[in-house]
């Protein structure tokens, strides 16, 4: 009888680890987009637009924390494409990035499937065309990622989230912005502001009196930051990038390029029509633009209203130190994000990174640390994999800035190299009169300071070592700095890039190598079996090279 208790016990628990086993697997979820030409006109002007599904902007990626993302784009333009996924961080695959420099580009009437995955990651992110100068053209869509059922949220569940996707816009074509930035002049301003795809009072949200909202804002212009306000309403700010934030609450918010976060804001003012206003900063003319925030049933018409946003630096400077990591909110698992203690743990390099422009071949050109960098023929994930030298110089960009006066501009391929599992302190440095904006692929960074003035070593005395907010995307004021801390634990081949979209087509961008010698899929995943091949790595030749791998 003992026996068979212990016959069925151990059956029991097979039968245990094998639910726990099918269980641990995260969801699948699956698109299918067709990327094409189509005609809008957003600000009434007709003009040839991306469009995915037909739709512009793009269908929304809606999925919860660990989700399988099954993407098969089909790319039916006449010209090469790729998708990148601003914010979603792939852990160990960089394979998966979407850019020039870790995909092949997917050729005119042929299709992809990027194999994704929302690891360990919540929040408000975007996706967008990343070559040439597509991202003029639209092609851009929201991405949500929602927690787990079991894992709490720090805020009661709203009655309903709203995407809002707002973006500066040109009625000229993406070809003609691209022409002009080749044949080396500057772009003029852009003609007006988009939210959701559409032009003054085009987007409408409605809520019910009473009732708590969620607005996920994302800025997916090209160039400038856009302050967001609501008429007569407060706004709570509560997610940034994946990070749950003190609920500080705000009259308006700075949203720079690129940039995405969550608030919260409740319909307890008098039932009527409201204006969501949306208008440029630091910019030398102001652009406006509108939504309307509906109150069901009411039959009040919108008020006149115009918009007096913050109109200097210290205001929006001051804005952004105010956003600060909630401690005692768990984040995609259940323990609390204060746990982690960045702030005790040991700098073993510091990188500081300057912004510049100049002259290269009589055309204008944008660089980082002097270097403005050149698209290569193969990209340099596929090169770095199959050990194809030429392609690109492995310590191009140097660590610190030049001298002043001591350098001009010059062209090339240049990838930062870089150890994993260092903990890297960089400081963003802009001598410029404009506000830059600047991302990292596959990472979020802690931003423990910024401030107006040089950057020097005292200013690690006001570093925030407690709670800075984690973030993918910063921003740097004019004349200023900004410090992140990063832990570099994710092996690949990662963007480094200006989000001011010309800035970045003209070369203000680099790759930076996390690099292991183990070469174990335990800290990378293995090329994928549906990799495009291009350039130097072709299909008829990858048979002949060694990887590194």
């Amino acid at each position: 009888m003992a026996r068979r208790n212990k016959g069925a016990l151990a059956l029991l628990v097979c039968i245990c680890l094998l639910i726990a086993s099918a269980e641990a697997e995260a969801p699948y979820r699956f698109f299918d987009w067709e990327v094409t030409y189509g005609d809008i006109s957003p600000l009434g002007v007709p003009q040839q637009g991306i469009l995915i599904n037909g739709q512009f902007p793009g269908p929304e990626i809606e999925c919860q924390t660990n989700d399988n993302l099954i993407i098969n784009v089909r790319n039916s333009l006449p010209e090469p494409f790729l998708l990148s996924f601003n914010g979603l961080q792939q852990r160990k695959n960089s394979w998966q990035d979407g850019v020039s420099g870790t995909n092949c580009p997917i050729p005119p009437g042929q299709n992809f499937t990027y194999h994704l995955q929302a690891k360990d990651q919540i929040g408000s992110f975007f996706y967008f065309p990343s070559l040439a100068f597509h991202k003029a053209a639209g092609g851009f869509g929201a991405i949500r990622i929602q927690s787990r059922p079991r894992i709490p949220v720090p805020f009661p569940p709203p009655a309903d989230e709203y995407t809002v996707l707002i973006g500066d816009w040109y009625n000229t074509s993406h070809k003609a912005l691209q022409a002009t930035l080749d044949s080396g002049n500057e772009l003029p301003s852009p003609d007006g502001i988009l939210i959701n795809g559409k032009g003054p009072d085009g987007a409408n949200f409605t809520v019910e009196q009473g009732k708590t909202y969620r607005l996920r804002i994302s800025n997916v212009g090209l160039q400038n930051t856009l302050n967001f306000m609501i008429q007569d309403h407060d706004m709570s700010l509560v997610e940034v990038e994946g990070t749950h934030t003190v609920q500080n609450s705000y009259t308006s918010l700075d949203v720079h390029p690129s940039q995405s976060l969550s608030v919260l804001f409740t319909a307890n003012r008098p039932a009527r029509d409201y204006h969501i206003a949306v208008s440029t900063r630091f910019a030398n003319s102001t652009l406006n633009s509108t939504a309307v925030l509906r109150y069901a049933g009411s039959s009040l018409p919108v008020s006149r209203w115009l918009a007096a946003g913050p109109s200097d630096v210290n205001f929006s400077l001051n804005q952004a130190r105010s956003i600060r990591t909630n401690l005692t909110a768990s984040g995609p698992r259940p323990n609390p994000q204060g746990s982690y203690h960045y702030g005790s743990i040991n700098v073993t390099r510091t990188i500081r990174l300057a912004n510049s422009a100049g002259q290269v071949g009589g055309k204008r050109r944008y660089a980082v640390n002097g270097v403005s960098f050149v698209e290569a023929d193969t990209p340099l994930k596929l090169a770095d994999y199959y050990n194809i030298s030429g392609v690109f110089r492995l310590g191009g960009i140097p660590d610190a800035p030049p001298v002043e006066g001591a350098a001009e501009v010059r062209n090339e391929t240049a990838v930062m190299d870089s150890d994993h599992r260092s903990f890297v302190e960089v400081v963003f440095e802009n001598s410029e009169e404009s506000v830059q904006s600047w991302h990292l692929d596959g990472y979020s960074v802690f931003v423990v300071g910024m401030d107006v003035g040089n950057w020097s070593e005292q200013s690690r005395e006001g570093y925030n070592l407690e709670d800075a907010v984690s973030r993918c995307t910063v921003q740097v004021y004019p004349r200023g700095w900004t410090a992140i801390l990063i832990a570099l634990d994710n092996v690949g081949m990662w963007n480094v890039r200006s989000e001011v979209w010309a800035r970045r087509y003209l070369g203000q961008q680099f790759y930076l190598r996390v690099y292991t010698p183990t070469h174990s899929f335990r800290d990378e995943l293995p090329i994928p079996d549906n990799a495009l091949l291009c350039g130097r790595a072709t299909a008829t030749n990858s048979s002949r090279l060694a990887s590194r791998y």
